[in-house]
């Protein structure tokens, strides 16, 4: 298992009910040892004006899952991860429903996190797929 502990998922979504996630509804479907899976509800909040699923929406569903999965492999009283790059291919549009991000790691190293995250629709197609790469760095304090 690579997560730093055993999280709950009451425990991710609290998180994922903070900010931007919490505007677009996001939240933590499961944790298994290898990867996250979250979801997103596609509303009016998440649409481009032709009614399709926004891609920026889905960046920032693969951008939080990743963000997300990084905080869960490391100790968050010593580190925090930060977005440092982000890619995404736009496969096929959606128009109604949820979609779900499967969030696995490429590389977990000390200082950098590269995360492979695939958005499907609900009749389980491909709709996004995204690179995210977190850097490790001290945790700052507020």
């Amino acid at each position: 298992m690579m997560w730093f502990k055993a999280y709950e998922l009451d425990e991710i979504n609290q998180l994922f009910a903070l900010n931007m996630t919490g505007l677009l509804g996001i939240r933590a479907l499961a944790i298994h040892p290898e990867s996250l899976v979250v979801e997103m509800p596609v509303t009016d909040k998440v649409k481009q004006p032709y009614g399709l699923l926004h891609g920026g929406a889905s960046v920032v569903l693969a951008e939080s899952a990743g963000s997300i999965a990084s905080y869960m492999a490391i100790d968050p009283e010593k580190w925090q991860a930060v977005g440092l790059e982000i890619n995404a291919n736009h496969i096929r549009p959606v128009t109604k429903g949820h979609v779900l991000g499967t969030c696995r790691a490429l590389h977990i190293g000390k200082t950098t996190h590269v995360w492979d995250i695939q958005i499907h629709n609900e009749r389980k197609q491909l709709v996004c797929v995204a690179r995210l790469t977190t850097a490790i760095i001290k945790k700052i304090s507020h």
